[in-house]
């Protein structure tokens, strides 16, 4: 058995999708790119979208195993912690998420009580390394570019790619965060290419393409190689350096960039009350 059986939620104010993949055979799952609900205007969070995707979990009878986030997300907050106090499962990101939380824990100036080895994960995964969900293999293959610690998960004949690349007619993700690079960022999508044709390729955001009308988040490696407006088979390193480039140059920041980047490398917790009990998110001005 390689097929594992895969359900999206959309979420429609972040453009994101979370998934629960899960081995029929055993009913053991993950869930991948979870989102906490937030209110920017009130500061305010809640679980609607979690618990939708727990319901769920619950009514197919799925036991979690894995609660994965490809990367330190910049336009929405991370559920794990929720995820995993209610569902159980072990929390896990790509080793390399020690280099975003050094860049940004100087920028939200953290101090030395944030911990910048990753150990506020359960896990920290390995580039190419092999994992089981139920009898399905699954593989962590490290894929940087549009952040230094960008992580596919190939699980079965589904691979999970987060921001790496969107739909053929969407393209790719931008390069412009700090430690991002445009030529990693066609490097690790060649890595991708190497699969089969045939493999399903799960996306973590859709934007609806200009004369598209309906989200989409599912595509091949085929169809991406064939049809990716930016780098489809034939697109030169150089190529896609210079038209990524042009392109970021163009692009505002995200609008939950600053909250989502300070709780996401977190793994999720909110930062520490301060001494009247409440905790805060940092806005650091002029800083990107």
């Amino acid at each position: 058995m390689n097929t594992p059986t895969v359900q999206g939620f959309f979420d429609d104010a972040t453009n994101t999708i979370s998934y629960v993949v899960w081995d029929p055979t055993t009913n053991k799952a993950a869930v991948i790119d979870s989102l906490l609900d937030f209110d920017q205007a009130s500061g305010r969070t809640t679980t609607e979208s979690a618990d939708r995707l727990i319901a769920f979990v619950k009514e197919q009878g799925l036991e979690v195993e894995w609660i994965v986030d490809t990367h330190v997300h910049a336009d929405h907050l991370t559920a794990a912690p929720y995820i995993r106090s209610q569902l159980g499962g072990r929390t896990g990101i790509g080793e390399h998420i020690s280099t975003v939380q050094k860049v940004f824990g100087k920028i939200f100036n953290e101090g030395q009580a944030f911990h910048t080895d990753g150990s506020q994960f359960d896990h920290l995964f390995k580039d190419g390394e092999t994992y089981r969900i139920g009898t399905i293999e699954a593989k962590a293959i490290h894929t940087p570019g549009h952040t230094p610690a960008c992580m596919s998960h190939l699980i079965g004949d589904a691979l999970f790619v987060g921001d790496t690349i969107f739909m053929p007619d969407f393209g790719t993700a931008r390069c412009d965060f700090p430690g991002g690079d445009a030529g990693t960022l066609y490097d690790s999508i060649q890595k991708l290419f190497a699969l089969p044709d045939e493999t399903r390729v799960f996306l973590c955001h859709d934007y609806k393409a200009p004369g598209r009308d309906e989200f989409v988040w599912e595509t091949t490696i085929g169809q991406e190689k064939a049809e990716n407006i930016h780098v489809k088979t034939g697109t030169t390193r150089e190529q896609f350096v210079k038209m990524r480039t042009e392109r970021d140059a163009t692009l505002a920041m995200p609008k939950l960039i600053l909250p989502s980047v300070q709780i996401n490398m977190r793994a999720g917790e909110m930062p520490p009350p301060e001494a009247n009990g409440q905790r805060y998110m940092k806005l650091p001005i002029n800083a990107l």
